[in-house]
């Protein structure tokens, strides 16, 4: 063989050899990139952790807290807000009523006519708006002059068949889902906003003189007859379809539970209370906290970061407006410590709240073989590109540990209310406790509402569980408004 041969053939085998070695390195370096990002997966699974040993101590820390807010002023994160409402609907009202349910970031206008005894409900129709951003911390007219108008366009566009007999003035249940300290079935003083508004010069007044001078404004002929939660909305008009509705809870945006409280069991600092034997209580318990409570440096971060710091704990990790949010800081530390998603951090993974719960939700119930859901909404919305399918599995399976965690502490929270009640052992003479769920993450994330129903029947146990029954209440905080308005009624049946 020639000198140049053997060169050519010397240089060729280094040439292979450097290939090679570089072909290792990659694979190495992408081998320790794997293994920092799959331990950053493994410390938070571990860190949302949820055994029941772990569950029932927070069912027991919300017991003990609804206790204590009963019992004083401020003694507990629960407010235990009394409603007013010491009857619930009874089917026997009738006549058109209306609703104005403000909820989070959309809100709904309602027409719901009643037939009366045995009649149930037979008419309603909605129109749906979405606040806009900029009303979620401006001033409280502008935000109750839009939410009238979307109301006055309703009313505008109604049929003859609707339209109010002479001389009696149309009436309006509201649901406002924030904390409010009621005085009676129709007013009540603001004490803070929830699910993302900030608008300070409504905080201590009272909403319903506020939405009162906006429907002047607009021109608007309309009674307000009840102020409700939405938890309290979904309450009264689960109960309309079930008489053993004993509990409400909201899933959606933001979270709530209320229930049904014996009068006696509250104490006479609260002032004068209709003299009856139930009282409805709004417990406002996105605002509990206990130091049971799974937090992870990601949580702990997204409160500092949100507007109400130190405030709605529990509502942050079990609540549709915060899941998504949690999947986009965890996958941010993943591609910034291990470079999960390639050299570059993905500029859209670095602004808060771009990814939603809704879009975590898609991703989750992803049963394609290849992923191809998780594939699109990655490219979509963070504008990640060629994803492997072992890097979509891994999303999803954030996505499962976040969603199993807050549907857990949910169940917990459930198991606290009926613990409370008396209702978590054996009832004398039998007889179920039906708890009304609305909102959208209860009726959109299937993998999540599974999760909360399974983990009760594992708390109480087959036999008690079987007692304990979950009744989707569609669109229940707006109807639930309108059947109050109607049994608080000026005007008779």
């Amino acid at each position: 063989m020639g000198r140049v041969a053997v060169g050519a053939a010397v240089v060729g085998a280094a040439a292979v050899v450097g290939v090679a070695a570089l072909v290792v390195r990659q694979r190495m370096r992408n081998s320790g990139r794997w293994s920092s990002a799959m331990a950053i997966v493994k410390e938070f699974e571990e860190n949302c952790s949820t055994p029941l040993v772990k569950l029932r101590q927070i069912a027991d820390a919300m017991t003990v807290e609804m206790h204590s807010g009963l019992a004083s002023d401020g003694g507990s994160k629960l407010k235990m807000l009394i409603s007013y409402v010491d009857s619930l609907p009874s089917g026997d009202e009738a006549g058109i009523f209306y609703a104005l349910d403000l909820g989070g970031t959309n809100f709904r206008v309602l027409r719901v006519q009643l037939g009366g005894k045995g009649s149930g409900i037979e008419h309603q129709e909605f129109a749906e708006a979405t606040i806009p951003p900029a009303l979620m911390s401006g001033s409280s007219d502008a935000l109750f002059d839009y939410i009238v108008e979307k109301l006055a366009n309703f009313v505008a566009e109604e049929e003859q068949r609707f339209h109010q007999p002479e001389g009696r003035q149309r009436e309006l249940g509201f649901t406002f889902s924030f904390p409010v300290l009621q005085s009676s079935i129709n007013s009540g003083t603001l004490i803070r906003w929830t699910k993302g508004f900030s608008i300070d010069d409504a905080v201590g007044q009272d909403v319903v003189a506020e939405l009162d001078k906006a429907l002047k404004r607009k021109g608007v002929e309309m009674r307000v007859s009840a102020l409700v939660n939405d938890t309290i909305g979904t309450l009264a008009g689960g109960r309309y379809a079930n008489n053993d509705v004993a509990i409400a809870v909201i899933l959606g945006t933001g979270s709530n539970a209320a229930y049904i409280e014996h009068a006696n069991a509250i104490p006479k600092w609260r002032g004068p209370l209709p003299d009856s034997g139930e009282m409805v209580i709004n417990m406002e318990w996105g605002n509990f906290k206990a130091l049971a409570l799974p937090l992870t440096e990601f949580d702990i971060a997204l409160d500092v970061e949100s507007v109400n710091p130190g405030e709605q704990i529990f509502e942050k990790l079990i609540s549709g407006m915060y899941l998504g949010e949690i999947l986009r800081r965890i996958l941010l530390k993943m591609a910034e410590e291990a470079s999960f998603f390639g050299d570059k951090i993905p500029a859209k993974l670095k602004i808060p709240l771009t990814l939603s719960t809704p879009e975590m939700s898609s991703m989750h119930h992803d049963k394609s073989p290849d992923l191809h859901v998780v594939k699109d909404k990655l490219k979509s919305i963070l504008e990640i590109s060629n994803t492997s399918l072992q890097t979509r599995k891994v999303v999803v399976e954030l996505c499962n540990i976040i969603a199993s965690r807050g549907a857990r502490l949910a169940a917990a929270g459930i198991l606290g209310v009926l613990k409370k009640m008396g209702r978590d052992g054996p009832r004398e003479g039998g007889g179920k406790t039906v708890i009304a769920m609305d909102g959208g993450l209860y009726e959109h994330y299937t993998e999540y509402r599974k999760c909360l129903e399974t983990t009760i029947s594992e708390l109480l146990g087959e036999g008690l569980a079987s007692s304990i029954e979950f009744m989707h209440s569609n669109d229940g905080s707006g109807i639930g408004a309108a059947l109050l308005a109607a049994s608080h009624s000026l005007y008779r049946w």
